[in-house]
């Protein structure tokens, strides 16, 4: 009986997860706009491609992902570095400091970032769009680099930076090819998480993008605040997929991995 009830708690699970993502795929093909269906057809996936906003925004949300998870690596990586040379209080003073925009509530980021960009842009004679919503994507991106680096390095040998010193590494060539290699699980996991991120949010890009530059997030919120628009279901089955195939693969490549490693 524990056996069957778990199997059904799962399953309810599984359904409340997953129900409504396959009724959005299924009625990105339906032929009529509303939720009635009126046969198959793939025009709304045709009239996707065509729309030159969406693809637009699409870009534009792409852009800012890569740029802000790289540069939020980089600086995160450098700053969980920096924050483990600390001592004592000092280190646990700043760590804490660097998780607050992690359990900061999105709006009130959204907000205050707008109000700092509208006084800047008053000041130094600018308007919000492409730069201000990066930077503000690196700003939310960084601690969440630092918080997966950070476990990294305290598991890490420091015996292994000294041991590569004596080798006769250079302390550049020491980092690069020892500590770097050492922390890369953790840096690309905090890029991955960087990325998602920014790829997702929608918040604090309505708050800082002003009234010219647009993402993905954002359009698609356009096309469904008054009327749920086909398009959107297309798009939005679109990244499912993508989601789902990078996800297999990585897991492809991580078992086929971990099968090299244990012969």
């Amino acid at each position: 009986m524990k056996k069957l009830s778990s199997k059904i708690y799962f399953g309810i699970i599984m359904a409340f997860l997953y129900l409504p993502i396959i009724y959005l795929i299924a009625y990105s093909f339906n032929d009529g706009k509303t939720s009635v269906w009126k046969g198959f057809t793939m025009k709304w996936y045709t009239a996707l491609f065509n729309d030159a906003q969406i693809m637009n925004s699409l870009y534009n949300t792409l852009i800012i992902a890569v740029l802000a998870s790289v540069i939020a690596t980089i600086l995160g990586t450098a700053a969980a570095i920096g924050i483990y040379n600390f001592k004592g209080g000092v280190r646990s003073a700043i760590q804490n400091v660097s998780n607050i925009p992690i359990i900061n509530p999105e709006i009130v980021t959204g907000v205050s970032l707008m109000l700092l960009f509208t006084f800047a842009g008053v000041m130094m004679g600018f308007e919000m769009g492409f730069w201000t919503v990066l930077l503000a994507h690196i700003g939310f991106c960084t601690p969440y680099v630092i918080l997966n680096v950070t476990p990294r390095i305290r598991q890490m040998d420091p015996s292994l930076y000294e041991a590569a010193l004596d080798l006769g590494c250079s302390p550049v060539q020491a980092f690069f090819k020892v500590v770097l290699h050492e922390l890369m699980p953790g840096i690309f996991s905090g890029f991955l998480i960087s990325f998602t991120y920014s790829l997702d949010d929608f918040v604090i890009t309505y708050f800082t993008r002003g009234s010219r530059f647009q993402t993905l997030p954002v359009q698609i919120y356009t096309m469904t605040h008054q009327r749920i628009n086909p398009k959107a279901n297309a798009l939005s089955a679109l990244m499912f997929v993508v989601v789902i195939g990078v996800l297999i693969i990585s897991n492809f490549a991580s078992r086929k991995k971990n099968g090299e490693a244990t012969r």
